[in-house]
């Protein structure tokens, strides 16, 4: 089975889910982009019954923007709602165990924090970062585009996360990722949809001739 990569995550947080209007603020930052686009469920605060609800409806979102709903941890939840992903971290279950369980149903990622590891992992996918300062991780050092330049030389798709703007989306690229990741560059617009645009403009930007929604598969 070909299952595709997206090139844009949109990460939310408890803080972001929990805001008023955030089905609503999905729904049109999903429909801003569609294919290539994934959407990445990051709740650790949420209660496991409302985390589970709340994926329910963000894959009916998905499912009409023609995007795809990425899990954060919960495999268990992943299975029940045919994510088409998983993010595990390193509090997460082992990749081969998330494998076990999910089958061939869905695509896993791994977050890695340095290129040793994102060189090493055994995923589809490792998100590497703090790539630039972050006001969600304020005591991390950032890595700087030269460790995601190591990272990018293996043949694992290499996305990249903290603090990347639109601006930045293009010095990303030239340094091998495959795509970014962002939280705050979006939900922390006054309007996710306009954010979403600017990102997509700058991947298209970088990535000549490729549509968001070519991306990369693994088999």
């Amino acid at each position: 089975m070909t299952r595709a990569i997206p090139r844009l995550f949109l990460v939310t947080s408890s803080e972001v889910v929990e805001e008023p209007g955030f089905l609503e603020r999905a729904c049109a930052a999903l429909a801003a982009v569609g294919p290539g686009c994934a959407l990445q469920l990051r709740a650790h605060t949420l209660a496991s019954g409302a985390f589970w609800e709340l994926a329910r409806e963000l894959k009916q979102v998905a499912v009409e923007a023609g995007s795809s709903l990425w899990v954060n941890d919960r495999v268990d939840v992943a299975t029940v709602v045919r994510a088409d992903g998983v993010q595990l971290g390193s509090r997460s279950v082992a990749t081969e165990i998330a494998r076990q369980t999910l089958g061939g149903t869905c695509l896993i990622g791994r977050s890695v924090h340095a290129a040793g590891e994102a060189l090493s992992v055994n995923a589809d996918v490792a998100v590497l970062g703090s790539i630039y300062p972050t006001k969600s991780h304020p005591g991390r050092e950032p890595l700087g585009l030269e460790e995601l330049g190591r990272a990018t030389t293996g043949r694992r798709p290499i996305v990249a996360i903290g603090g990347i703007t639109p601006q930045k989306v293009g010095e990303v690229m030239k340094h091998g990722a495959w795509g970014v990741a962002v939280l705050s560059g979006v939900w922390g617009a006054a309007e996710p949809a306009a954010s979403v645009r600017d990102y997509v403009s700058a991947l298209s930007a970088a990535v000549p001739g490729s549509a968001m929604g070519r991306s990369h598969t693994h088999e």
